[in-house]
């Protein structure tokens, strides 16, 4: 009976998740009438503004991944290793970007960083862009945080710090070359967190003007036919792609040592 109800629940979570997913692959190949085609999916590669938008986003990611990596690392390292009564304050912190609506944020950049303000970031692409990345950081932060204070969680920080400063090497140095080794497999599954979710957001680059991937979507989504559903379905690859990646990196990690 057992076995039936496990069965069942397997069954209806399957038409619930992936029967709309096929339906989708199955109308973005309907482009040419009256047979299956790739057609949408050589229109959307082929858009300029495609090629442009997921440029623009994609770089806007790589940098978002640098900037949380050199502000993350850093900060939960020093807090476990010399501030381990402030992380209950500091994991309440980055749990706020999951409850504050992006909206709310990106209202908060406008009305602080606007052209008539001391700090005018709106004022220039390059100040908005700044700007959006610093937002896309914030997003992000509780997925970074979490990912690498689980990779420093499963090593001997003391030890390992003790040990390089008992060789001479500076804190840059002990941060470069013997954490970040450590606990890159946990900074790269944040990383492709954080890839996934900029690739997709829509709000801060919508209030912000900028030409990311996540408005063209949008503007896809309401001006064609067939190549929202490609789109949907290449981004919905991208973001298991992400995801595959997280449990595949650490099993490559071992099995490189172990063969070391």
């Amino acid at each position: 009976m057992k076995r039936f109800w496990s069965w069942a629940a397997f069954g209806f979570g399957f038409c619930y998740f992936f029967l709309p997913m096929v339906g989708m692959v199955e109308f973005s190949l309907r482009m040419r009438r009256g047979t299956y085609s790739l057609d949408a999916y050589r229109s959307v590669l082929g858009d300029p503004q495609f090629q442009a938008t997921f440029g623009y986003s994609a770089v806007m990611a790589l940098l978002t991944i640098v900037f949380g990596v050199f502000v993350v690392v850093p900060t939960v390292y020093w807090v476990r290793l010399k501030l381990p009564r402030l992380r209950p304050l500091i994991e309440f912190i980055t749990l706020l970007p999951l409850v504050i609506p992006p909206i709310v944020i990106v209202f908060g950049y406008i009305r602080l960083f606007n052209t008539s303000s001391l700090l005018p970031m709106t004022g220039s692409a390059f100040g908005t862009d700044v700007l959006l990345m610093l937002g896309y950081s914030v997003l992000s932060l509780p997925y970074m945080y979490r990912a690498v204070d689980t990779g420093l969680a499963a090593i001997d920080i003391s030890t390992l710090t003790e040990a390089a400063q008992s060789l001479g090497a500076s804190w840059p140095v002990i941060l470069l070359r013997v954490i970040l080794p450590n606990v890159l497999v946990a900074v790269l599954s944040g990383a492709f967190l954080t890839f996934a979710i900029v690739i997709g957001e829509y709000v801060f680059a919508a209030l912000l003007n900028r030409p990311a991937f996540g408005p063209f979507m949008v503007w896809a989504g309401g001006n064609k036919a067939y190549e929202p559903a490609a789109l949907a379905v290449m981004t919905f690859a991208l973001t298991w792609g992400c995801m595959a990646l997280i449990q595949l990196v650490p099993r490559l990690f071992k099995h490189q040592r172990a063969h070391r």
